[in-house]
């Protein structure tokens, strides 16, 4: 295994690039996750990425949350029926350049899930193992976690967890940068093309991105921005590396391209309620 470095230095495209115009048929998207019926994560946030980016996004609703920025109160699963039927019903129409799958619940609807994906030769799937809200409420069930790691991340074509989302698909403690790419190389070993491991858990003024694709370890290095418009940042992350991908970026071209957007999201942070606030997702307006 070799390392490239940092990415830092690297010259990635600026803002998302729409479609060209007078295209015949528009670049789908589709967002396989949960309803925040707050709007700042989940399905919400992955539409609003998707339509800063100039891609039509579709979606598959894995279950609905009820949510604000403070607490999740409830969730209430979709049927893996229902969910089987949204896939076909998506995919044998709009034929998406890429997949964003973001929560899942629990066994059954991994497993719906990853069934669909296989029965229509999904691309450019982006999976965030989401698990925990930020609230701190349980948002996969721990039993669903076997399933994850066996059925769908060795669907993925990049896998994007957080640090303590990585220590539980890897199995291990992580606290060094040693130890982060070991929990990379043993995630990628679980079958997905590439893994990135988030670094907003980690501490320090600089935030390191870690990104394996079973040969390089690339980080992509930027100073911390100190905010508590937060909620949503993992869906916003990875909706936009999918968008990219399905715009036609190559892997380390959509992931420099999706940090940069939200990183100006973050800069230009929302507090629509009384907790954690929201990126902008459309930071280019004035």
């Amino acid at each position: 295994m070799e390392s490239r470095g940092t990415a830092r230095r690297r010259r990635g495209p600026g803002a998302p690039r729409p479609p060209a115009p007078g295209s015949s048929r528009a670049v789908t998207v589709v967002s396989i996750a949960a309803s925040d019926s707050g709007g700042g994560a989940g399905i919400q946030a992955d539409l609003l990425t998707f339509a800063a980016h100039g891609v039509h996004g579709a979606t598959v609703l894995t279950a609905a949350t009820a949510q604000n920025t403070r607490e999740v109160t409830a969730v209430e699963p979709s049927s893996t029926r229902f969910i089987a039927r949204q896939i076909d019903a998506v995919f044998s129409d709009f034929r998406p350049a890429a997949v964003k799958v973001g929560m899942l619940y629990d066994a059954p609807r991994i497993r719906a899930v990853a069934a669909g994906l296989k029965r229509h030769g999904a691309r450019n799937v982006v999976v965030d193992p989401v698990m925990v809200a930020k609230s701190g409420a349980r948002l996969l069930s721990r039993a669903a976690v076997a399933t994850l790691r066996d059925r769908l991340l060795p669907l993925a074509d990049l896998v994007t967890p957080n640090i303590p989302e990585a220590e539980v698909l890897a199995g291990m403690r992580i606290r060094s940068a040693a130890e982060r790419r070991i929990a990379a190389a043993a995630i990628y070993d679980l079958g997905p093309r590439a893994v990135l491991v988030k670094g907003g858990h980690g501490r320090g003024a600089g935030l390191r991105d870690l990104l394996f694709d079973g040969r390089f370890f690339t980080e992509f290095t930027a100073p911390r921005i100190r905010t508590r418009a937060t909620h949503g940042t993992g869906c916003t992350l990875s909706s936009a590396i999918a968008a990219n991908l399905a715009l036609g970026l190559d892997l380390d071209e959509a992931i420099v391209a999706a940090i940069r957007y939200l990183r100006a999201g973050l800069e230009r942070g929302r507090f629509p309620g009384s907790g954690f606030g929201v990126p902008d997702h459309f930071p280019g307006r004035t």
